[in-house]
Formats: structure tokens, C-alpha cells, sequence
């Protein structure tokens, strides 16, 4: 049975990151607020769980899961390599509503989907994220909503949607307008813009140095 906690208090924010980490390292699945919208989430390096995420969500392997980290460094462990492009962005925009692709390390045991080697990563900009990622670690995390419906900006929206597929419910109140995080692609030879959201095509552009557009 799913448990929903007010993260508005301070002692039913506490019982439920305990819960919600207790449920995460036991293969669960969370929703969690973040800065974009809400997010359905899980330990990033559980096939299974990740698998069950992609289920609720109505969601096959073709759209991998992304990766949020709570802190700069975990980044050096999860890729082939920071390159400066990475560095330069993480250090402008993250925490916050920015998402790098990159090579993943060769060595790490995950399955996220059909991901060809790469991994996409954020660092979000709240604190109920930020501390639940920094007790569990690197949790792979999607949209709190049903593949082709809108995504959730409450709680009582991605629970209307995924009902009992989630255990844990950390509602940290409305998430404010519903818009995506940007998606930077860094793992070829040219920075390439996946997805224009809430950091604009412009910003980017002027922290590398260089005009950042779509593949052509």
C-alpha cells in the first residue's frame, strides 16, 4: 500500500525521506517533488526496479531512464569522463533545470533502457531531492506520470496516475509550471541541443562558448 508524506513538516518530511530511502534500497519505487516537476524514481543501479519504473509509466527500454545525482562529484564516478564542455555546464547550471548526456563508464552495472552507452544526468535544485539523493545515492528518475498523459505537478497528480505501482509519496507541494529540464547531448564531437526547457538555448550557448542548436 502506498504512503503519502507532507514534506511541509518538518516531522513527517523526516519519517518519510526515511521511508522513502528504506523503499528505494529495497527495489521500490518514490515519487519525489523536483524542480521541474515531479519524478518517478528508484536505485539507478537496480535492473529490476528500474524495469518496474518503466511499467508504471506504461514505458518501454526505447526511452531510457535518466540519472539525478545530489552532489558534482558523483558525476566522476558515473561517466567515461568530464570533459570541460560538462564541467563548464555543471558548474553554471546545476543544481538546477539542466540535463547533460554523456558516455557512461564501461565498468558500471546499470540498465536504464537502450541507452547505447550513454547516460543523461541532473543535479535538481530542491532540497527534498537533494537529501533523499544524498542518502541513497544516484536514482534513476522519469516524469511522475503515464507515458502520453501530461506530467505531474503535485503529489495527488502522480498518485492519481500511478496509484499503488508507487510506495512512497513525498509531496513537497505544487512544483510550480510544469516545464521540462533542457537536454544537452556532450557525447559527440559538437555540443548538440536535445530538448530547449527551462534554461534556454541561449544560456547554454554562452557558457560553451559556442551556438548550440538541434542535429541537423
Amino acid at each position: 500500500m502506498s504512503t503519502v508524506y507532507d514534506c511541509g513538516q518538518p516531522e513527517t518530511r523526516a519519517d518519510g525521506l526515511r521511508a522513502a530511502a528504506s523503499a528505494v534500497r529495497s527495489g521500490r519505487l518514490v515519487v519525489l517533488p523536483t524542480d521541474t516537476v515531479y519524478g518517478i524514481g528508484c536505485d539507478a543501479f537496480d535492473g529490476g526496479a528500474v524495469r518496474s519504473l518503466l511499467q508504471a509509466k506504461h514505458r518501454g527500454p526505447d526511452m531510457p531512464v535518466g540519472v539525478l545525482v545530489g552532489s558534482w562529484s558523483t558525476v566522476d564516478g558515473l561517466v567515461l569522463g568530464v570533459t570541460p564542455e560538462a564541467r563548464a555546464l555543471i558548474e553554471a547550471f546545476w543544481p538546477g533545470d539542466l540535463s547533460i548526456v554523456l558516455p557512461h563508464a564501461p565498468s558500471l552495472n546499470w540498465d536504464l533502457g537502450t541507452t547505447r552507452g550513454t547516460v543523461m544526468l541532473r543535479m535538481p535544485l530542491h532540497p527534498v531531492a537533494l537529501e533523499l539523493l544524498r542518502d541513497v545515492g544516484p536514482m534513476a528518475v522519469s516524469s511522475a506520470n503515464v507515458s502520453g498523459r501530461p506530467p505531474a505537478s503535485t503529489a495527488q497528480e502522480a498518485q492519481d496516475q500511478l496509484g499503488e505501482s508507487v510506495a512512497v509519496y513525498l509531496d513537497g507541494g505544487p512544483s510550480g509550471d510544469p516545464v521540462p529540464s533542457t537536454i544537452v547531448d556532450l557525447t559527440g564531437t559538437e555540443p548538440v541541443l536535445l530538448r530547449e526547457g527551462s534554461v534556454s538555448a541561449q544560456a547554454v550557448s554562452e557558457v560553451l562558448g559556442v551556438e548550440i542548436g538541434p542535429r541537423s
